[in-house]
């Protein structure tokens, strides 16, 4: 099958058109997303999106963490399709399509794509939650899927795998788990992230909603005013721009660039050996 391989500011995805059926004689998607994510013996991805057809925007995607998850949103993955589309043109310069998290809208001029996110909810701040010996103070609100949100002084120094670890399997935001995002705020403007992702089990180069998430809640605690520059691990910037009205945040915006790796053809060896 033909597929794009593109990255949107570290966060890799292996993109598929399926409007025409091209997973139709996949019998077991997760099992297949595993396998082509694997690094060095297949494509190696974040994740996997799907691009299907639908009747109330201009598609509609499908989109599996690299353990083959299927979850509602992701926003690094969200401005890929968006390019992806157009590129393939499916969609022109605006668009909108369809997760289970809502109708999403883009806009694409050239390698950057500003993506509207849906309302950001269950905003929370201050929650003690046990890690170990200790106790960690996060914030948490759900930007599309679950994040928390811990501001720490040493960004490069903290142990962002075990912290991170620790809350996505915390009895606190179980079942379903959660992203834990670690920032530092650099200024009125300004922030570092380093995120640890549900489904990728590990820290990623960027995150989008988690890069919205940590800027909406510095802004909630004052620290940090419309437009925000996120510094992602990868070294690339993400802008985030949002409207906060009674406490309230309105007009979510996640702004970066995207770049297309290459296009192929997966073989049936990328995934076979996992007996489907």
């Amino acid at each position: 099958m033909n597929f794009f391989k593109m990255s949107g500011s570290g966060n890799d995805f292996i993109l598929v058109d399926n409007r025409g059926g091209a997973l139709a004689e996949i019998k077991d998607i997760p099992a297949f997303v595993q396998a082509v994510c694997r690094r060095k013996v297949s494509v190696g991805a974040d994740g996997v999106i799907l691009v299907e057809s639908s009747e109330r925007a201009d598609f509609r995607w499908r989109f599996f963490n690299a353990d083959g998850s299927e979850v509602e949103m992701c926003g690094n993955g969200g401005r890929c399709v968006a390019r992806f589309a157009f590129l393939q043109g499916i969609a022109g310069e605006r668009m909108s399509f369809e997760t289970v998290a809502g109708i999403i809208d883009a806009e694409v001029r050239g390698d950057v794509v500003k993506l509207r996110l849906t309302e950001p909810s269950a905003l929370q701040a201050d929650r003690a939650i046990p890690i170990q010996d200790e106790m960690l103070t996060v914030d948490s609100l759900n930007t599309g899927v679950p994040h928390v949100v811990a501001f720490v002084k040493d960004l490069d120094a903290f142990d962002v795998f075990r912290y991170g670890r620790a809350l996505r399997y915390s009895e606190a935001y179980a079942p379903a788990g959660t992203n834990a995002n670690f920032v530092t705020v650099t200024g009125p403007h300004s922030l570092s992230v380093r995120t640890y992702e549900r489904g990728v089990e590990d820290e990623t180069l960027a995150c989008g909603t988690g890069s919205v998430a940590s800027a909406l809640a510095a802004a909630a605690r004052g620290e940090v005013t419309s437009p925000v520059e996120v510094t992602v691990r990868s070294g690339e910037i993400l802008k985030i721009h949002f409207d906060k009205i009674d406490g309230a945040f309105r007009n979510v915006y996640l702004e970066g660039r995207v770049r297309v790796v290459y296009e192929g053809r997966l073989w049936e060896e990328a995934w076979q050996d996992n007996g489907y």
